[in-house]
């Protein structure tokens, strides 16, 4: 009976973590890929047909044009930085889908000073090949303090 139980144990450990604790991970690995500024990382999370809601409604559809954006917004703010930090994940395994919703903040600098805005977010998450990767987010702002950027209307 110890042999069984034993056994059972060393399955249990090398068991993959559960899929919502992998969705967490590829977050952790896409916020740390934002801070480097590493695209090819951010991109790695990505479905090759994944869609962002950007906070200023711009909607971009697939992953090299998400990665083109992203390399933009690098060139253009040079310290943009963006955190997403996850709240609730849940999956429906029979379809290999899971929602993460969470908060984000983006800081930057812009001409007149520096900046933060944040609100909520939404994703859609696909396994596919046992791999979670990113289909479609979006970006809800609902705080923005520190710029003339806040007062416009995208």
């Amino acid at each position: 009976m110890l042999r069984v139980a034993l056994i059972c144990s060393l399955l249990f450990l090398v068991q993959a973590p559960a899929d919502d604790q992998q969705i967490r991970a590829v977050r952790d690995r896409s916020n740390a890929a934002i801070a480097k500024h590493d695209l090819d990382g951010m991109a790695a999370a990505w479905m090759a047909d994944v869609h962002v809601l950007s906070s200023t409604s711009a909607q971009t559809a697939g992953r090299t044009a998400n990665r083109e954006r992203m390399a933009a917004q690098f060139k253009n703010r040079p310290d943009t930085i963006y955190v997403r930090t996850p709240i609730t994940v849940e999956v429906y395994a029979p379809w290999n889908v899971a929602s993460e919703r969470g908060e984000w903040t983006g800081k930057w600098t812009e001409p007149d000073g520096a900046l933060e805005i944040g609100g909520t977010y939404q994703a859609q998450w696909r396994k596919i090949d046992g791999r979670w990767l990113i289909q479609a987010e979006l970006f809800v702002p609902l705080r923005c303090k520190g710029s003339k950027y806040c007062a416009q209307h995208p």
